[in-house]
């Protein structure tokens, strides 16, 4: 079964042009407990130990909006690694870096932070950003922090944009129930084609030991509303509180439910559709 990881972070060693975060600061959860980099050579150790063929690199937001290590590791690793990169959407040069954006080999789309001061909460479903996108067929995810008015109004606006949500909308800086609580608004969106979710990072905010019985009924009200061509598996793996393994199995051994093609489509074949990987493995 091919095995695609939705979402994973990776950085390089700490620089003064490039500093890992220093506690209390943004992105601080993903690096805590790292005493070493996560850079292609240490993901990939990751993924054989695990079985995990191919990962979507999401460049860490904290260090600014630098895709060069992602794009080198998918460069390097085409079958292994491909990217949704990062773009300053106020920059004089942005648009023309949309039209050529998968030029860049490895560059499958785009994500951004839903945070406030964005630009994209700024000028809403008036931003140039998502006409362009969906021009250039460029699949968007975002971390909505709540914001899902939002992503429906440009989800109707923009039926040729396909839009995915980050870690099934939930807060990192909570646990359990309190992660999630803007759950029905992103179910409700399932009725929206162009909107799909990930279901990754889920045991970075249980409240439970494995299996986190509570995520596994998220899980399942996920795939009940969008079904298995619009829900991705991923980890986050750099705040995973448990192994990579488990990051899997969680999935393929303990939700007897999800089988045969609905698990495959799931753990991998439908995250490479919806992003436009074409996979040679």
């Amino acid at each position: 079964m091919l095995i695609v990881d939705s979402q994973v972070h990776i950085w390089g060693a700490s620089t003064p042009q490039r500093p890992w975060p220093k506690a209390g600061e943004a992105g601080r959860n993903a690096v805590a407990q790292r005493v070493v980099p996560l850079g292609k050579r240490e993901l990939l150790r990751e993924m054989d130990a695990a079985g995990v063929q191919s990962v979507v690199i999401v460049p860490p937001s904290w260090e600014g909006e630098y895709n060069d290590l992602a794009l080198d590791a998918a460069q390097t690793h085409p079958n292994r690694f491909a990217v949704m990169g990062r773009l300053d959407i106020t920059a004089a040069d942005a648009r023309e870096k949309i039209r050529n954006w998968r030029s860049q080999p490895g560059m499958l789309g785009l994500r951004f932070l839903l945070s406030p001061g964005s630009p994209l909460l700024e000028e809403g479903a008036d931003c140039w950003l998502w006409a362009e996108a969906e021009r250039q067929s460029l699949p968007i995810t975002l971390a909505p922090r709540g914001q899902y008015k939002l992503m429906g109004e440009v989800a109707r606006r923009h039926p040729g944009l396909r839009l995915s949500v980050d870690h099934m909308g939930g807060d990192s800086s909570k646990r359990g129930a309190d992660a999630f609580p803007f759950l029905e608004e992103m179910l409700a969106l399932a009725k929206l084609p162009n909107v799909a979710v990930k279901t990754s990072a889920l045991p970075c905010v249980s409240a439970e030991p494995y299996p986190h019985p509570l995520m596994q009924s998220y899980v399942r009200r996920v795939y009940d509303a969008y079904g298995p061509t619009r829900m991705f598996w991923g980890t986050d793996l750099s705040r995973l509180p448990c192994s990579y393994t488990l990051g899997v199995t969680l999935f393929t051994e303990e939700m007897p439910w999800l089988i045969g093609e609905e698990l495959e489509q799931v753990m991998g074949k439908a995250v490479c559709n919806w992003f436009g990987w074409n996979l040679k493995i």
